[in-house]
């Protein structure tokens, strides 16, 4: 049997998707934005919806008031999964803290990030 670690056995199938958002430039806006996302603080019913859709690993990073999230997903993510009532009001919440990029369109949030360098292909 073969160990799930040897370059003989495929990976899963994993996508990786980057996206950027902007925070409101208010230092408690931010502190309390970064206090409603910390370990344990997500709302369960959120955090099950978003591994529903098929996200394997999800990371948020910030500097200053530029964020940027990192979702590894599965192939078929997101899943077409019926939506909570609490993912309206968390979203609503959030726009209290967030502002949309510049260049977002209408209503947009999270704009999806274009990988333009990979040290492995290099």
């Amino acid at each position: 049997m073969e160990n799930a670690d040897s370059p003989d056995v495929p990976a899963a199938a994993t996508r990786r998707f980057c996206y950027a958002l902007d925070l409101i430039d208010d230092a408690a806006l931010i502190a309390e934005y970064e206090a409603r996302h910390a370990p344990g603080s997500g709302w369960p019913a959120v955090v099950a919806h978003i591994r529903a859709q098929g996200a394997e690993s999800m990371e948020i990073w910030r500097a200053g008031d530029r964020m940027m999230m990192i979702v590894e997903a599965a192939a078929d993510y997101p899943r077409p999964v019926p939506t909570p009532p609490e993912i309206d009001r968390w979203e609503d919440l959030m726009w209290r803290f967030q502002r949309p990029l510049p260049f977002a369109r209408p209503g947009e949030k999270w704009v999806e990030m274009v990988q333009i360098f990979d040290l492995d292909a290099q």
